[in-house]
């Protein structure tokens, strides 16, 4: 069960093996897990939930709504559930929830939801550096990685095995694919579809993923190979979005990565890319 906080109490610390500076501010209402480290100076609110093994790092906050599962590592002067930056925002109870083994660096903040009921959400194994944003109601996937710097609006979608470069800036709403490489410096007001790498500014499609994917075997090379023959037909050979689609359907062998792709591209919104028509 876990530690509901009263008056910080060293005997209790110790009968719980939960390692916390009588320095740091501990709401009553917090609820912190076994195995738990926080340094001095560091802030929990009330209506917030620490998993087990999980390391507060000093000058740290995490703050109303949040819940966060364990073996996570917040570093100094992050800011986690931090009030949304949204003018609609009028105080209602949302929440931030953080799953498992996620690494949140220097001076990271990630915003809670706008309206009640709503969630700003990050997945496991996460690499989130120094200076990141994540705006209001972003859904990150598991096993992304954000360079130092980089900022997404509000609704923003990240799925699976993306990796954002340093100073990247992800427009409000925008999708950004599984197993996709966003540059250094790019400025994203599209959806970025999966597998590629996309750099420039403007941002356009820059080639496929084609080492990352194939790192430990993860995608086939049948596989990358046909997806390299599907971004030909978007991005190579002159036609419009909707034509490509269809000579991808009739001419590639269906794949589960296959079918993400076309999925990805049709319910798009904003479009993708470096394509001005669907």
């Amino acid at each position: 069960m876990p530690w509901e906080a009263e008056e910080p109490n060293k005997n209790l610390i110790l009968i719980l093996n939960i390692m916390i500076s009588p320095l740091a501010y501990i709401d009553p209402a917090a609820k912190i897990g076994q195995n738990v480290t926080i340094h001095p100076f560091a802030y929990i609110d009330k209506n917030v939930v620490i998993g087990d093994n999980c390391t507060i790092m000093p000058y740290a906050s995490v703050l109303n709504g949040t819940r966060m599962g364990n073996n996570n590592i917040i570093y100094q002067s992050a800011i986690i559930g931090a009030t949304p930056q949204d003018f609609k925002f009028t105080g209602d109870a949302t929440e931030l929830i953080i799953g498992n083994d996620n690494t949140i660096r220097e001076k990271v903040i990630i915003n809670r939801a706008t309206f009640a009921g709503n969630q700003t959400r990050i997945g496991d194994r996460n690499f989130l550096l120094e200076g990141v944003h994540v705006a209001h109601d972003t859904v990150i996937g598991n096993d992304c990685i954000l360079g130092n710097g980089t900022k997404t609006a509000g609704n923003c979608l990240i799925d699976d095995r993306a990796i954002l470069g340093s100073d990247v800036i992800i427009k409000h709403g925008c999708h950004i694919g599984s197993w996709t490489l966003v540059r250094d410096g790019c400025r994203a007001n599209k959806d970025v579809p999966p597998f590629i790498v996309a750099a420039h500014n403007p941002i356009t499609y820059y080639g496929i993923n084609a080492m990352l994917m194939s790192y430990k075997h993860a995608v086939s090379d049948t596989v990358i190979d046909d997806i390299a023959k599907a971004y030909r037909q978007i991005y190579q050979c002159g036609t419009s979005l909707q034509n490509a689609l269809r000579r991808i359907k009739e001419i590639i062998t269906p794949s589960p990565e296959i079918e993400y792709l076309i999925r990805f591209i049709e319910k798009s919104d904003k479009g993708i890319i470096g394509v001005t028509e669907l």
